[in-house]
């Protein structure tokens, strides 16, 4: 997998990441509450002049500098990450239309999940550098000895929290996110033999 030419991962990392940016936008249009990191994200944007992907993009570069004191290596697919994802998701959120009915807002939000999961294994199939927020995680596990799952939770707990206070949108959608987002990544990872069946990577 790895031994793939460069231009042929590169282009892999692009789609993914501009696959994920559309999914990211489908979670947001639905209106149903968000990711941790994306309330995050919608809380600056309502208290700034950010739109919600110009948001997402600062957010990313603040946890990329983050990474220093760290010791986590950025790859290109981290760079391009933290740029590309708000951008594509600012795009996408001018196309998709808002939902009325509580049902299709529903159908969007898994609807975003699933295209989410998929673009995750496409573009970490790469091996071309974490994303930011998963070299976050996987740095403070490291630096405090921490097993993966607690410090994601930490982390993610916080930036909610943040969020929230800030006027991001929590909702039963950020509790579905919370919980089914894990195994619809995995997944995603096997489509793109990144994991066996027991979720191993």
């Amino acid at each position: 997998m790895l031994q793939s030419k460069f231009p042929t991962r590169f282009i892999k990392l692009v789609v993914g990441l501009f696959i994920y940016g559309i999914g990211v936008a489908m979670t947001v249009d639905a209106q149903l509450g968000l990711a941790p990191w994306d309330v995050l994200a919608q809380g600056i944007s309502k208290q700034t002049t950010l739109t919600f992907g110009y948001a997402t993009v600062a957010v990313s570069i603040l946890v990329l500098i983050a990474w220093i004191p760290l010791r986590v290596k950025p790859g290109l697919g981290s760079v391009m990450n933290a740029g590309m994802v708000g951008l594509v998701a600012d795009l996408a959120l001018t196309y998709i239309p808002t939902p009325d009915v509580y049902w299709q807002k529903l159908l969007l939000f898994f609807g975003g999940m699933v295209i989410i999961s998929f673009a995750t294994g496409l573009y970490i199939s790469c091996g071309m550098g974490k994303g930011p927020r998963d070299g976050l995680n996987v740095g403070i596990a490291q630096r405090f000895k921490l097993p993966f799952w607690q410090a994601r939770s930490i982390v993610e707990v916080t930036v909610v929290a943040i969020g929230f206070l800030l006027g991001g949108q929590v909702r039963e959608g950020t509790l579905i996110f919370a919980l089914g987002i894990g195994y619809m990544n995995q997944l995603g990872m096997r489509l793109f033999g990144l994991a066996d069946k027991s979720g191993k990577v």
